[in-house]
Formats: C-alpha cells, sequence, structure tokens
C-alpha cells in the first residue's frame, strides 16, 4: 500500500510537472510571438519614414546604419534582454533601424514597372514560407538540433561573402555580377529558411531564456528571407 501510495504521489507531482512546463512554453511563445509581430511593426515604420528620406540612407550612411544594427543586435539586445522596459526599447530601435536599412532596396524596387507586384510576391511568399516552416517545427516529432553547426558555418560563409560584394560594387573594385547577386541572394533565401526551422524548435526545446531575443532571432530570419526573395524577384524582373 505505501508503494502504491508513493507511486501515484509520484505520479501526480509529474503530471503537475508536465503542466506547468506546457503553461511556461505556452506562456513563452505567446510573448515570443508578440514581441515579433510589434517588431514587424516597428520595420514597417521604419520603412515608411525611410522611403521619405531615401536621399539620406544611401551611399555610406548605409554602412553607418550597418554598424549601429550589429551593435544593436549583437551586443545591445542580449545584454538587456532580461531588463523590463529597456529591452523592448532596444528590440524595437533594432527592427526599426531594419526598416531604414531596407527601405532604398524597396525604393528601387518599386520604382520597376512591376515593383509593386514584385514587393507584394516576396512579402506573400515569405510570410507563406515563414508560416509553414514554424507550424511543421511546432508540431514535427523530429530533431533539428543537429543543423546548427551547419547553419551557423553558412550563414558566417554567405555573410562574409555579401560583405566583400557589397564592398567591391561600392568602391569599383570589380564590376556588379547579376548572376552572383541571385546565386548569393537564393543562398541567403535558403539558409533562412534553415534558420526558421532550427530557431522555432529551438525555442520549444527551451534553448532561449529570453522571448526577446527569440522574437528578435525569428524577426531577423524573416526580414533576411523577404529581402533576399526582394532582391531575387527584382532581378529576375529586370532580365524580363
Amino acid at each position: 500500500m505505501y508503494n502504491r501510495d508513493y507511486l501515484s504521489q509520484e505520479t501526480q507531482e509529474h503530471t503537475h510537472s508536465n503542466e506547468e512546463s506546457r503553461v511556461h512554453l505556452m506562456s513563452f511563445l505567446k510573448a515570443t510571438y508578440q514581441f515579433f509581430a510589434g517588431s514587424m511593426l516597428a520595420a514597417t515604420a521604419g520603412a515608411y519614414i525611410g522611403l521619405d528620406i531615401i536621399s539620406y540612407l544611401v551611399g555610406g550612411m548605409q554602412w553607418v546604419l550597418f554598424g549601429v544594427f550589429i551593435a544593436l543586435a549583437w551586443f545591445v539586445v542580449p545584454a538587456v534582454r532580461h531588463t523590463a522596459g529597456l529591452n523592448l526599447v532596444a528590440l524595437f530601435a533594432t527592427t526599426f533601424l531594419t526598416g531604414l536599412m531596407i527601405a532604398p532596396l524597396l525604393a528601387m524596387t518599386l520604382a520597376m514597372p512591376s515593383g509593386a507586384s514584385i514587393a507584394g510576391q516576396a512579402f506573400l511568399m515569405t510570410a507563406v514560407a515563414f508560416g509553414g516552416i514554424s507550424l511543421f517545427a511546432l508540431t514535427t516529432k523530429r530533431d533539428f538540433s543537429f543543423m546548427r553547426g551547419f547553419l551557423f558555418a553558412s550563414f558566417w560563409i554567405i555573410f562574409i561573402a555579401a560583405i566583400i560584394f557589397a564592398l567591391g560594387v561600392s568602391l569599383n573594385f570589380f564590376a556588379y555580377s547579376s548572376l552572383f547577386h541571385l546565386i548569393l541572394s537564393s543562398g541567403i533565401a535558403l539558409l533562412m529558411c534553415g534558420f526558421i526551422l532550427y530557431t522555432t524548435q529551438s525555442i520549444i526545446q527551451g534553448g532561449y531564456d529570453s522571448p526577446v531575443v527569440a522574437a528578435l532571432d525569428l524577426y531577423m530570419a524573416f526580414f533576411n528571407l523577404f529581402s533576399s526573395l526582394l532582391q531575387i524577384f527584382g532581378i529576375l524582373g529586370n532580365d524580363d
């Protein structure tokens, strides 16, 4: 009887623990996607304002904005992720900045004959891909944590290649190549799909201790996927 009572109590405690974990996870996911939605709004505001001040966002200012973005996303947000209020300011400042950064690309795309259609198609495809991959990550029982090494190694290779390409073209070290640009953008698009899958599953598995950082990682995968698709469609549109 003692053993039976002990096992019953142990089962109840285990069930209670599982319930607490599930509630915590749902609360974490809710906060993450709320912050993700807020990040989208901040980026939209940044892009809207950026389109009105486009002349100030080109040339050397693009590199200044990029440097500030790196400082915010890689150092400031992680440092203040547990500081209530300040963490959201840092998050939305970072995503607002990405809106400013993408404004020149949006302006260039919208200036094309079918620019509005290209931008709409790129955003729709990004949203569909993000939603589909996220849903798969939330429901699948397969563990994709093995992708971590490959994703981050690929990220640094593509990141360095993109910096060299952008600097080389802006400083006239070599001629612009639409083919290389297309290959690079396609690589980024595929990589971001992998990051959406990995990041979403990592959130579920408790790999994040802050919904602010989790939201930023999801947002950056979405943003980079949209940016790369916008460039792909723009290049293909110009070829037509």
